[in-house]
């Protein structure tokens, strides 16, 4: 598999330093997933794919913008955030999630492959949220829930004039159902990209919402309240 190739096609170009850290990256996926759940994804061109590539996509949404901050709520094993922030270093990442063992090997792996644009704080999106409210360029998340209650957990977090960008799999019913999220909350779609994997390795979708108004004070809820009754 030809990881430069494949990837150009996303509008990224990748030096010998980059593949590297891809590589790094996974070496050290596999140790720490030996003893932590990180993912269920471990064979070496699946994780590049499913993984790795599956992030690169991301730069679709954002690949006219320069020198960006990007939160990334609840990125796990660092999904889709690092493998972008390895191939772009316009790129000032900050990464979340309410985990403090995930953010833990987070932060070992940015020392791990030796990159310093991407940093990882113990956060729930909700309390992170009142710290850094409507602040970021672009915030993003990948599969962490249905589209409403991301959007809710996302969308307060983003500047007025951002990008919240979520990448969900192929799934019409839940965007249409997040499309009223998002106008509650101040933004609207303004593009959806569907795409297929390499290898026939599934279809995905980034739906692009623009914030073109402050998010009203009332949220984000508690994720509890998200949770029990969604937008």
């Amino acid at each position: 598999m030809d990881f430069k190739e494949l990837v150009k096609k996303l509008n990224i170009d990748l030096s010998l330093d980059m593949l590297n850290k891809y590589e790094d990256y996974y070496s050290k996926l596999i140790e720490v997933n030996e003893y932590m759940n990180l993912t269920t994804i471990t064979e070496h061109d699946e994780v590049y794919i499913k993984h790795f590539y599956d992030s690169l996509t991301l730069n679709l949404a954002i690949k006219y913008l320069k020198n960006i901050t990007l939160c990334d709520v609840g990125a796990g094993a660092g999904f889709p955030s690092v493998p972008l922030a390895i191939s772009r270093n316009d790129i000032d990442v900050t990464i979340i999630d309410s985990l403090n063992k995930r953010i833990n090997f987070l932060n070992e792996l940015i020392s791990y492959i030796n990159i310093d644009n991407v940093k990882a704080l113990h956060y729930r999106a909700e309390d992170y949220a009142k710290v850094k409210r409507e602040s970021f360029d672009v915030v993003t998340a990948r599969a962490v829930a249905r589209l409403n209650m991301l959007a809710e957990l996302c969308m307060p977090l983003v500047r007025v004039g951002g990008l919240f960008v979520a990448m969900k799999s192929d799934n019409k019913d839940e965007i249409e159902e997040g499309k009223i999220a998002i106008n509650k909350l101040g933004g609207e779609i303004i593009d959806i990209i569907n795409l297929d994997l390499p290898f026939d390795m599934g279809k995905r979708s980034i739906v692009i919402a623009k914030k073109v108004k402050a998010t009203d004070k009332k949220y984000p809820r508690s994720f509890a309240k998200i949770k029990e009754k969604p937008l």
